[in-house]
């Protein structure tokens, strides 16, 4: 993975962003063989009417074209031009209306006048426009014709899914939704950062954790998930993440899982605090996506979301003003390698002990006191003497990387690098020699 990965995704960004997703179709299954060229997924299919819960599969929903025509024969709405123009799964309509009787079919933003809203009906049988107010503005009276060539018909919903096994069937599962057609932050940030995150894991040996990714429909998808998968993870799941609004310059985020406390949120949390952000949100069951089905009270699980600004906090969220020209392709690149930082802090959290606990070994025959220029190549380590010191001092079988770096505020990178120079000195090791196989993946900036 080189300097070349944001234009890779801005690639594949602009094949899918045409493509008008929703929660089953057509396009859904196009983005999900796209993303399939970078991380191959089997596929999970639930039926139309499947019982999934308290819930049931919809039907799946298919559009040739809308718009609506006014009395001066002027075109708005054009679903040919922006798929946002007609609200989610519209049932099919043509007929003529008078201006006040289309009026209750439009949808529009009065304080973002410039905006096209993302307005969706899954269950509720209806049909509906979204224009922005600036054109609602200038409609003429008179009578409009009205065209919406769509369709539901049974199908299924489906879910991609791809698992890199590791050494133990402890899991983490990274989720993402793929369902909001023209949504750049708020949707194709978060597979796109998955997909090529994956593209990272998968060639990389000695996996300390098994690790599952997870594409879906939003809430009905994740509900049909956990319908198939969700004893499994109650059972093998140790930490989950949501990957979602990845693309914005926003200054990353966390929002806890419900438990608050689980090995996600330490680690998110830490990788955080190590960026100087403070931009930690506590569960919220009404303001939130996937995570709401996946911290229900029946599963509980340990997970959280790791994003830049969170969805409805930023002025673009769930308009055409999420597009191409609200994110950054260098922050998409960004977000994968800080989601490899987290991967990394996982891998190598491990329970430290030292094979010298009476009084601090003599560093200095071992070329670790901090007065040397070098130590092989470990340019980091100059002058590390307090992350080297916490180390020794905590190595005792007990006390975890979280929990030494939350003790001594040294940094996750600065006690990773020490961990590993003193691992070879002999000087800390494993009950389980779980480090050997860890620590020869481990290479000095690559954190």
């Amino acid at each position: 993975m080189s300097s070349s990965l944001k234009n890779k995704i801005e690639e594949y960004f602009d094949r899918l962003w045409p493509l008008n997703r929703s929660i089953t179709g057509v396009d859904y299954r196009k983005s999900l063989d796209i993303l399939s060229e970078i991380m191959p997924t089997n596929r999970l299919k639930f039926k139309t009417n499947q019982k999934v819960f308290d819930w049931k599969v919809p039907e799946e929903w298919n559009v040739k074209d809308a718009y609506f025509v006014d009395s001066n024969g002027k075109k708005h709405a054009d679903f040919k031009k922006n798929n946002l123009h007609l609200v989610g799964y519209s049932i099919p309509f043509q007929g003529k209306l008078s201006k006040k009787e289309l009026e209750k079919h439009l949808h529009f933003l009065p304080e973002k006048p410039d905006a096209i809203p993302y307005v969706v009906s899954y269950y509720k049988k209806t049909w509906g426009f979204c224009i922005s107010y600036r054109e609602y503005q200038s409609l003429p009276e008179g009578d409009y014709e009205i065209f919406i060539d769509s369709m539901h018909f049974p199908g299924h919903i489906e879910i991609g899914e791809v698992v890199l096994e590791g050494k133990t069937d402890e899991e983490i599962l990274f989720s993402t939704y793929l369902c909001h057609s023209s949504m750049a932050n708020n949707e194709l940030s978060g597979p796109l950062v998955m997909a090529f995150l994956f593209d990272k894991l998968k060639d990389i040996s000695d996996r300390r954790y098994t690790y599952r990714f997870a594409i879906m429909p939003e809430t009905i998808g994740s509900i049909c998930y956990l319908t198939e998968r969700g004893m499994h993870l109650k059972k093998k799941m140790v930490a989950g993440f949501q990957l979602t609004c990845l693309g914005d310059p926003g200054n990353f985020s966390y929002k806890l899982s419900r438990r608050q406390n689980t090995l996600a949120d330490k680690v998110a949390t830490l990788i955080l605090r190590d960026m100087n952000s403070t931009n930690i949100y506590q569960f919220d069951p009404s303001d939130g996506t996937d995570d709401r089905q996946y911290c229900s009270p029946g599963f509980n699980l340990p997970f959280g979301s790791l994003m830049r600004t969170p969805y409805s906090k930023y002025y673009e969220y769930h308009t055409s003003l999420d597009n191409k020209d609200f994110i950054s392709f260098k922050a998409l690149e960004e977000s994968v390698n800080i989601y490899f930082k987290l991967f990394k802090l996982l891998e190598y959290n491990i329970i430290w002990e030292s094979k010298n606990p009476y009084c601090e070994p003599q560093l200095g025959k071992r070329n670790l006191y901090p007065n040397l220029s070098s130590y092989s190549g470990h340019s980091k380590l100059v002058g590390d003497f307090e992350a080297i010191m916490w180390l020794l001092n905590m190595a005792d079988g007990t006390n975890d990387i979280i929990q030494i770096a939350n003790v001594s505020k040294v940094s996750v990178e600065n006690l990773l690098v020490c961990a590993k120079v003193l691992y070879e000195a002999g000087l800390i090791d494993t009950k389980n020699n779980i480090a050997s196989g860890l620590m020869k993946n481990f290479h000095e900036g690559e954190y």
